[in-house]
């Protein structure tokens, strides 16, 4: 057994990062006003934030709403027990004009008072939980509620770019910016 002691990982800005992740964090900061937390980890690993700001362009491009993205995203947050990305796509989901009720269903993984935004949360949910192995009579659900073959691979892509935060951020330790804080969350199947 190690002794190795757990704690966050560097962080990084576009004056202190390697040279091929600076671009990707001044693109952050002007998307955002700020270079998150993630992604000044991510800098560390120029691959990783190069695909990880590609993969988050190309979901935002999807055929996707704003508002079905941010459902995509928190299922995965909530899944994958991020306390960090779930406070930012919270500010997302707002912004995106989900109604107030479903932002703070997505923050208890509870139904959604629209019956295909909750197939897709609940498609989203059970690829994260199956990792994709989804019964056919689950897939039919998702395509029965409206969504098409384009969507469902779109839902992939979108679980892939939260894949690449939600895991940085679980052995990064990552902590929550300041802007986020007045949302911090905690998984209510993990409060004490």
């Amino acid at each position: 057994m190690s002794d190795y002691e757990v704690k966050p990982f560097a962080r990084f800005d576009e004056t202190t990062a390697p040279e091929a992740s600076k671009e990707h964090l001044l693109a952050a900061k002007a998307a955002f006003g700020l270079i998150p937390n993630v992604e000044k980890v991510m800098a560390q690993s120029p691959g990783l934030l190069a695909t990880y700001m590609a993969g988050w362009d190309a979901f935002g491009e999807s055929s996707f709403t704003a508002a079905e993205q941010q459902i995509v995203y928190q299922a995965a947050n909530f899944e994958n027990n991020c306390e960090y990305c779930m406070p930012w796509h919270t500010i997302l989901a707002e912004n995106s004009g989900l109604l107030e009720v479903d932002v703070e269903a997505l923050r208890n993984g509870a139904a959604l008072s629209n019956a295909k935004h909750d197939a897709l949360r609940i498609f989203a949910r059970d690829m994260v939980r199956t990792k994709g192995s989804l019964a056919p009579a689950e897939v039919r659900a998702f395509f029965d509620a409206g969504y098409s073959e384009k969507h469902a691979l779109e839902v992939v892509l979108g679980l892939a770019v939260k894949m690449m935060s939600n895991y940085t951020n679980a052995i990064a330790q990552t902590p929550l910016d300041q802007a986020a804080q007045a949302k911090a969350w905690k998984k209510p199947t993990l409060r004490g």
